[in-house]
């Protein structure tokens, strides 16, 4: 296990004016789908930072926002509010060249293998469809040794087994391998994998993951890991940061060491306690439910008031969490929690800290 991220200040997450600035950055982003039966605010306010080789994980249970948080994150859904930047620059006030260097900078590996890759393309063409369209290829022969060499850096070897193929004569691990071929084809700088390995047997979900981790490692590339499995968080992004998503907010935000090994918001330890564990005197110590006061998520068409995980929360105060909407505070050095619970004793117990060492 590696070791505690640092607390040095100079590696907080916080903008500051003498670091660089981050591969990419969503400020106050946030998604309103316009429907029938009136408007649904998938996303509410969202930070996020992601810096060049860093892993970002977005983690929550399914309709929490993830895929529309990332698919806004890749350019392919424009914000209703905020700001998506990359290299520092607005990608929405981009011309078309800025922008397409971005949309080759960003790509996206979707959860379904099965219907990700166009079923009529061989695998040779599905790779080099995108060397040719942006000109990384001079002729057949490159683009072959190209395609070979994508698909080794992937580990489906020896390639000439491979290329011919079309996506029915391969299995889900191959084909989920195919497309993150596919995305390096482009060189890119950050990766946004929205449960990528969710759909694939566990038996060889472990040999994606590192994989991808190889990749991470030997190009430098960053990634938006996409999650509903804390299991699969700690493994794949325990050197880089966690993000928690509850509702379309985001409720508990830093180190993923932090986030798993000390989890803060009520709702983190939820998800965390509904991680299968496989010591039967470990499993009996779970809390039944998580915890939690209630199984049923609220409905986006009817927000709770206040904090919206008020309704199933085991720390609820009435008056408090069902009338105001916490806020993301700094819980230690690196640590944002939205919970006025964990808030304020949070803050008693700085207090008390620093009484005892003045005294």
């Amino acid at each position: 296990m590696p070791d505690p991220i640092s607390s040095d200040p100079k590696s907080s997450d916080r903008p500051s004016s003498d670091r660089q600035t981050p591969l990419m950055e969503l400020s106050g982003i946030s998604q309103i789908f316009k429907t029938k039966r009136g408007d649904r605010p998938a996303v509410r306010d969202v930070n996020l930072t992601v810096n060049a080789g860093e892993v970002l994980c977005l983690v929550g249970e399914s309709g929490c926002g993830k895929t529309t948080t990332a698919r806004m994150a890749a350019g392919l859904t424009k914000p209703t509010d905020g700001t998506v930047a990359y290299n520092g620059q607005d990608i929405w006030s981009m011309d078309k060249d800025q922008f397409t260097e971005f949309r080759t900078s960003v790509q996206y590996v979707h959860q379904d293998p099965y219907a990700s890759l166009n079923p009529i393309r061989s695998v040779y063409k599905t790779i080099s469809a995108p060397l040719r369209k942006h000109g990384l290829s001079k002729g057949n022969d490159d683009s072959w040794k190209q395609a070979s060499e994508l698909l080794r850096r992937v580990d489906l070897t020896p390639p000439e087994s491979y290329l011919s193929k079309f996506p029915h004569q391969m299995s889900g691990g191959q084909r989920q391998r195919v497309a993150v071929a596919r995305a390096l084809s482009l060189n890119p700088k950050l990766i946004i994998a929205d449960e990528s390995t969710s759909m694939l047997d566990v038996s060889i979900r472990v040999g994606m993951l590192n994989m991808l981790g190889r990749l991470r490692d030997e190009l430098g590339v960053g990634f938006i890991f996409i999650t509903h499995d804390l299991a699969i968080a700690k493994y794949f992004g325990w050197e880089g940061r966690t993000a928690v998503m509850y509702l379309g907010e985001v409720v508990e935000y830093g180190p993923t060491q932090q986030v798993i090994n000390d989890p803060q918001h009520p709702y983190t330890r939820a998800l965390l306690n509904a991680v299968p564990e496989p010591d039967p005197d470990l499993a009996a110590q779970k809390l039944p439910g998580g915890g939690l006061r209630s199984a049923d998520i609220p409905s986006l068409a009817a927000l709770p008031s206040g904090c919206t995980f008020h309704p199933r929360c085991p720390l609820f105060e009435e008056g408090l969490c069902d009338v105001t909407s916490p806020e993301l505070s700094l819980i230690g050095s690196r640590r944002e929690v939205a919970c006025h619970v964990v808030a304020r004793e949070s803050g008693r117990a700085a207090a008390d800290a620093s009484v005892s060492v003045s005294g």
